[in-house]
């Protein structure tokens, strides 16, 4: 396993923002761009290549196919179908499904065995979809989660409260998608409890869930105003990707799998949790309320249903 070496498959706007991002960041010794359209990515590699003058370190970028994925430390999956107007999530999971399901075959057909990031949506049941086709061990393959969500939200609550975004420390939990939520005990401004910072500057607590739900309807607004989103989501995989790669054990609300955690089982879900170099480390547990407790179960739920209505026919068949 070559360290610093990341595949990414799938070379659409999601998968070059990322690409993008590493450039810029630096830290990734080598990134293999894998698409079915050669002519793009073979575009893309010139078009990356020539901005390496000006990147903060060496980088040797190209054009490859799965081969090339064997020695690779991070594989990142980007691929698949965006969400079309009147679909619903299932069809689209039920799309998806088949499209990751390939990818991850071939992907292991390399002799690959380092860290597999899902960022295809639905991230939580494609993530569950390449852990299953893949069979690597759990910690080794996860989704971006909650990630970009709960960077949205901290954004957002920066805006509101006017402190820098890096000192708002908040997390949204569950599914990505509708039926996410935030513990907000758990949120600090600085040191300082945000339930506190809000009494104490007379703000109403009902804003903040004003806030979260600006978060959940984020995706729908932007693709609204620009057809996809893709800046937001290429940044958070970029720095999911860092995290592998320096062995950071940084906490992050990835798409894990939950064995009993949180009362959960057989289930990939955004909680937070420990990432390293060997994925994984450790999920952080959290004591829910009551309330909140429902909440992460009705997400799990959602997609233990989901599964059971085909993805679990797709992976088996």
């Amino acid at each position: 396993m070559k360290k610093g070496k990341v595949a990414l498959i799938g070379a659409g706007f999601v998968g070059m923002s990322m690409a993008y991002a590493m450039l810029n960041r630096g830290g990734v010794s080598e990134l293999v761009l894998i698409d079915i359209d050669k002519n793009k990515i073979e575009g893309e590699e010139m078009d990356l290549s020539h901005g390496l003058a000006f990147a903060p370190s060496k980088m040797v970028i190209k054009a490859g196919d799965y081969a090339d994925c064997k020695d690779a430390q991070v594989a990142v999956i980007t691929a698949g179908v965006a969400q079309k107007p009147g679909q619903t999530r299932l069809e689209l999971a039920e799309i998806n499904a088949k499209i990751v399901k390939n990818i991850v075959k071939d992907l292991m057909a390399s002799g690959f065995n380092g860290i597999t990031v899902m960022a295809s949506n639905p991230v939580d049941l494609m993530t569950y979809v390449a852990a299953e086709v893949s069979g690597l061990p759990k910690n080794q393959v996860f989704g971006t989660g909650t990630v970009l969500d709960t960077a949205r939200l901290r954004y957002m609550i920066g805006e509101y409260l006017n402190i820098a975004t890096k000192n708002i420390h908040a997390y949204i939990l569950g599914e990505h998608g509708d039926s996410s939520f935030v513990p907000w005990r758990y949120a600090l401004v600085g040191c300082k409890g945000i339930v506190d910072v809000m009494k104490d500057n007379h703000h109403s607590m009902k804003k903040l869930n004003e806030l979260h739900e600006e978060v959940v309807n984020a995706a729908y607004e932007i693709i609204q105003k620009k057809k996809a989103t893709y800046y937001g989501i290429g940044v958070a995989l970029s720095r999911i990707v860092k995290a592998i790669i320096d062995n950071e054990n940084s906490i992050l609300t990835i798409s894990t799998y939950l064995d009993g955690q949180y009362n959960e089982k057989d289930v990939f879900i955004g909680v937070p949790a420990i990432i390293n170099s060997n994925g994984v480390r450790e999920i952080v547990e959290l004591e829910l309320t009551e309330e909140e407790q429902k909440k992460l179960d009705e997400s799990c739920n959602i997609m233990k249903e989901m599964r059971k209505k085909s993805i679990d026919k797709i992976v088996k068949e």
